[in-house]
């Protein structure tokens, strides 16, 4: 089966448009339901971090009303507890080959706002992976990572490409509101990606050849299973 890098955001907290600091990390349910999910069709997942720090889970991401109930934040809870050896441990995203896998899958929450969207190593590890044509699945904030992927002469390695992302009614009415300090739909689409979104907080899989992206968190397993369709 294949062999799957998932690059998560190492950052705990998200500057905001009026300077203050927003706690923020990975979102729980996007991780660990496409981790799930992932393994389950029998591939190898490694997680990645920049510097291969530990990454932060969102606290507001675990609970119920965020979760979708107790039983689910729970679950949650306890499978982040089950592969703490890997998150405590990642590998580190400088250090990656991508030669190595045949998937990159990104995972949000808005961490990759404050690092992944800049981290010059996932540029090279998406730009190679792109070129190669191997499966790239960002979804949620995750696609923000896409931004990195910037070639030596300044270009959008993902300009003109079908995508999806969390969008602009989803961040103002779900997300950090009215103080996020940039907003993910609109920058792809001013780098030229073709954003095809659709109903706020409805499950939502673009695939445009070797993108997959996904909307929002509850994107997350109809992402696993696409990209695990790609990679059959």
């Amino acid at each position: 089966m294949a062999n799957i890098l998932m690059v998560v955001s190492a950052a705990d907290s998200l500057t905001m448009r009026d300077g203050s600091e927003h706690p923020t990390g990975y979102w729980a349910e996007e991780l660990v339901v496409s981790h799930q999910n992932l393994l389950a069709a029998g591939h190898t997942v490694q997680i990645a971090t920049p510097g291969g720090v530990k990454p932060t889970v969102d606290q507001v991401s675990l609970a119920p009303e965020s979760a979708g109930g107790q039983d689910r934040a729970d679950g949650f809870r306890d499978y982040i507890a089950s592969i703490d050896a890997e998150l405590t441990s990642p590998l580190v995203l400088a250090d990656v080959n991508a030669a190595d896998y045949d998937a990159v899958v990104i995972p949000g929450g808005h961490g990759p706002m404050a690092d992944l969207y800049k981290d010059a190593d996932l540029g090279k590890i998406l730009i190679a992976a792109n070129k190669a044509e191997k499966i790239i699945a960002p979804f949620c904030h995750g696609p923000s990572a896409l931004l990195s992927a910037v070639d030596d002469d300044g270009t959008f390695a993902f300009a003109g490409r079908r995508l999806t992302v969390f969008t602009n009614e989803e961040e103002l009415n779900g997300g950090t509101g009215p103080n996020t300090p940039w907003f993910v739909e609109d920058v792809l689409k001013d780098r030229g990606a073709i954003i095809e979104n659709a109903a706020a907080w409805s499950s939502n899989v673009v695939r445009d050849g070797n993108l997959i992206t996904g909307q929002n968190p509850q994107s997350s397993a109809d992402v696993a299973k696409e990209v695990t369709k790609a990679l059959a």
